[in-house]
């Protein structure tokens, strides 16, 4: 009895016939590509390629040299110039990883234990090594095919869906790969969309010049960017996501709310959540002034979660809206830190109005607004207002 490498060798043109049979028995697609003659020999010539490679390479164990890999991608290109859809591409990948640890584990009738153990040590590492390049291949076969508003997106879905086949998509488009992501959402608010404004996917070919990153629109009024992160400066990301989020304002003419949030790459769908509910809590506004976070919205947050706690908050300062631009008053109080003469100069009003107003506000609450309290109570009140939670 010869050793592993020697009796899959022996066994490689069986191996790859039943492969392909199996991929046209449990994929439609590849079922019917077997009335495409030259296709149907493309798929059987790469399935004994991929088994001679692997059983030559991993008796030496030597890895997948450029030229098996530009191979490997190239076949993964014709896939999708033929139209196989992603979702095939997926399915057919796992397919082909468990029948060669099938066909490797029926082998060792030698007792070649050894040989084994390099064998499937070999496929472990070089298995995702061909995958990928199988799936950059497919997306630059796919990229002549779909707008790239339409493929960005799937790369943004894909990221956000920690799908492990996301980064070969984000290189397929030339963007940069950091190990995280500040993910923003933005919601739009007020009235529908008027007809001439631009579609969904024109959008986001409007924003790619200035914002060459992975975004997506997750509803009708919500649409999510990933920031890369930068290791070296922290708050670059934080200026980029502001940017986006005022370019994106910008572009629909409509008030927007934001909220972001920071996570590594395979962990995004859990990062993109927390991002929602951040902008959830968050102000619209004609331009974002920044895009907060879970440190600058956890109380009103966590108000959302808490409805008999937000309606006793609500309407403890429901008789603001009697008042004269009391609202308005607080929010502008707060943003200058409680600064009589600047608050004052950004409403265009003379401080002893202003002091008018606190006053008012204390009358109809019950609240200083300079307090302690007030700066608890009554700064979260305008938060869930101008969010629009009360209505």
């Amino acid at each position: 009895m010869g050793d592993i490498f020697d009796i899959l060798k022996g066994q490689v043109e069986p191996n790859a016939r039943n492969a392909v049979d199996t991929f046209a028995r449990e994929l439609f697609e590849y079922h019917k590509a077997k009335e495409d003659r030259r296709l149907y020999a493309t798929i059987m010539d790469f399935a004994l390629f991929i088994r001679h490679r692997t059983i030559d390479l991993a008796r030496e164990n030597q890895p997948l040299s450029a030229d098996d890999l530009a191979a490997i991608a190239s076949i993964g290109q014709e896939r999708a110039i033929v139209g196989f859809p992603d979702t095939v591409q997926e399915n057919v990948l796992s397919l082909h990883t468990s029948l060669m640890l099938r066909e490797i584990s029926v082998a060792p009738a030698t007792h070649d234990i050894d040989g084994l153990l390099r064998m499937v040590g070999w496929f472990s590492t070089q298995a995702t090594v061909a995958r990928d390049s199988y799936l950059l291949g497919y997306e630059k076969g796919r990229a002549g095919r779909l707008p790239i508003g339409e493929r960005v997106q799937m790369c943004a879905r894909k990221l956000l869906a920690d799908d492990p086949g996301a980064p070969q998509f984000v290189r397929s488009l030339q963007m940069p790969l950091p190990g995280h992501y500040t993910v923003t959402v933005i919601r739009i608010s007020g009235s529908p969309r008027p007809s001439g404004d631009l579609s969904h996917a024109a959008l986001i070919e409007a924003l790619l010049p200035r914002h060459h990153i992975p975004m997506a629109w997750q509803r009708p009024d919500t649409f999510v960017a990933l920031v890369p992160g930068d290791d070296i400066d922290p708050s670059s990301a934080s200026q980029s996501a502001l940017s986006i989020a005022q370019d994106f304002a910008d572009a629909t003419g409509r008030p927007c709310a934001a909220g972001a949030a920071t996570g590594p790459v395979g962990t995004l769908a859990e990062t993109v959540a927390i991002a929602w509910r951040v902008s959830q809590a968050a102000p619209a506004a004609a331009v974002p002034p920044h895009v907060p976070t879970t440190a600058d919205l956890f109380v009103e947050m966590a108000l959302a979660q808490q409805p008999r706690l937000d309606h006793w908050l609500r309407d403890l300062t429901k008789p603001l809206a009697d008042g004269p631009d009391l609202v308005a008053t607080l929010e502008a109080y707060y943003r200058t830190d409680m600064n009589r003469l600047r608050t004052a100069a950004a409403l265009f009003i003379h401080p002893r109005t202003l002091d008018y107003r606190l006053q008012r506000v204390r009358e109809l609450t019950g609240v200083n607004p300079g307090s302690t309290q007030g700066v608890r109570t009554l700064s979260t009140a305008v938060s869930r207002l101008r969010a629009g939670a009360w209505g």
